[in-house]
């Protein structure tokens, strides 16, 4: 009996020996590769929920994440986008600033940054970063940095800058709605009317395709446009369609004025 027991304490011992070596095999619980995938995960949280607009649910996340590695340029970038929704201007501005001293090749948070700079009137500062950004041949938003770029040079008065990146914006996608309007406002501004209805065409036949409603911008870009070629049908429908769906917009008061600029020299 004794030897029967001896025979089985010796084979639990070899399965357990045996367990053990798989386990060892496999490489055992790798503490640091754990760490680094949960502090991925709490960053997808934290821009999952704020895209959502759960701020509160975000910021428990990157909580989590900071535990784990708070020194992270990825991490800082998502801050700024937190504290910029919630309207904390230092705090955003500096944790853009901290994730691009962490990072100063991540094009995405520069971007970012520039877009905040932009929306908190520092258009000079925004044109800055986005320079950087657009020279990042890699940068998969390169399109939409070009046209953030036209964007901020408009607002500096560099206009010859912001055609030459809106026309760079459309050779990188061309269903960049915004730089075709742009486009076609700056191709009035210089008098090139054959130049600004090519571009509106182009930005009809995207309508068209893609089933779209004309914005206010649009339609009072259709109105200068057929008023410069004399349409008087597109020109009304247009203008009937802006008076309809949006009395009260900049665009609408712009067109009244234009209509009462209108009716005085017909008038004299």
């Amino acid at each position: 009996m004794k030897a029967l027991l001896r025979s089985r304490t010796c084979l639990l011992a070899a399965i357990l020996a045996l367990g053990g070596c798989v386990t060892e095999t496999t490489g055992g619980f790798n503490v640091e590769v754990s760490q680094q995938r949960a502090f991925e995960d709490y960053l997808a949280l934290a821009r999952g929920y704020l895209e959502q607009g759960d701020l509160a649910s975000s910021k428990r996340h990157l909580n989590n994440a900071a535990a784990i590695n708070r020194n992270s340029a990825e991490l800082h970038g998502i801050w700024g986008l937190v504290y910029a929704r919630e309207g904390e201007i230092n705090l955003a501005d500096e944790s853009f600033r901290r994730s691009l001293r962490a990072d100063r090749t991540n094009s995405l948070t520069r971007n970012n940054y520039a877009a905040f700079l932009y929306a908190n009137g520092r258009f000079e500062d925004a044109y800055r970063e986005l320079r950087l950004v657009v020279d990042d041949t890699s940068y998969p938003s390169r399109a939409q940095a070009f046209e953030n770029l036209g964007l901020a040079a408009l607002r500096t008065g560099r206009q010859a800058e912001a055609e030459a990146a809106f026309t760079r914006a459309l050779m990188l996608n061309g269903n960049l709605i915004r730089s075709i309007h742009e486009l076609v406002a700056i191709s009035m501004v210089k008098q090139n009317i054959s130049q600004a209805e090519a571009y509106f065409r182009n930005y009809l036949t995207i309508a068209q395709f893609y089933n779209l409603e004309h914005s206010a911008r649009a339609l009072w870009l259709g109105i200068q446009l057929a008023f410069a070629r004399q349409d008087e049908p597109t020109l009304n429908e247009y203008a009937q369609q802006l008076q309809t769906r949006f009395r009260g917009t900049p665009e609408h008061q712009l067109y009244l004025e234009f209509l009462s600029a209108r009716e005085t020299l017909n008038a004299n």
